[in-house]
């Protein structure tokens, strides 16, 4: 019964945790946030000099490490008895932490482009997104900034 317990707890917390971290952003070119929708944009054109292949790092929001400890403390708790049982706990709820960190980094994990653009009027820029559309040196690109700061590229037709 107390394993029963012990293991619904622990879906409710992963489950809460899930719910409260939402999905990582999207670092497409072609995606958008809620507040990035119906803004104005800076559009500026010019040429792609360079690309280069880049790894963009995965979410680190603490519901792999939390979820991750969670687990392991379970697991844990089942080795031995009394102080034993305590000291499992502990050790599984550490280790559980780390690898649970590590699995969320890895998953979210996306390959992306940095892409290096002359623009018209000769300053030259570079900016790194999500590797979902291809761009080769010479592609006539738009640079569209919004007013946070965030840019990306597309093609220009």
């Amino acid at each position: 019964m107390r394993l029963i317990r012990s293991t619904v707890m622990v879906t409710m917390i992963v489950a809460l945790g899930l719910a409260l971290s939402g999905c990582p952003a999207s670092m497409s070119g072609g995606s958008y946030t809620r507040g990035q929708a119906r803004q104005a944009q800076d559009v500026q054109l010019g040429y792609v000099q360079n690309v280069r292949q880049v790894m963009i790092e995965g979410t680190k929001s603490g519901v792999g490490a939390v979820s991750g400890a969670a687990l392991g403390g379970l697991a844990g708790s089942n080795i031995g008895k009394g102080n034993g049982q305590i000291a499992g706990a502990i050790g599984g709820a550490v280790l559980g932490g780390v690898a649970g960190a590590a699995v969320e980094e890895g998953v979210t994990r996306q390959p992306g482009l940095e892409i290096t653009v002359q623009l018209d009027y000769g300053r030259t820029i570079a900016i790194t997104q999500a590797a979902d559309e291809p761009f080769y040196p010479g592609d006539r690109v738009q640079v569209m900034t919004g007013y946070d700061g965030t840019a990306r590229v597309a093609h220009y037709y």
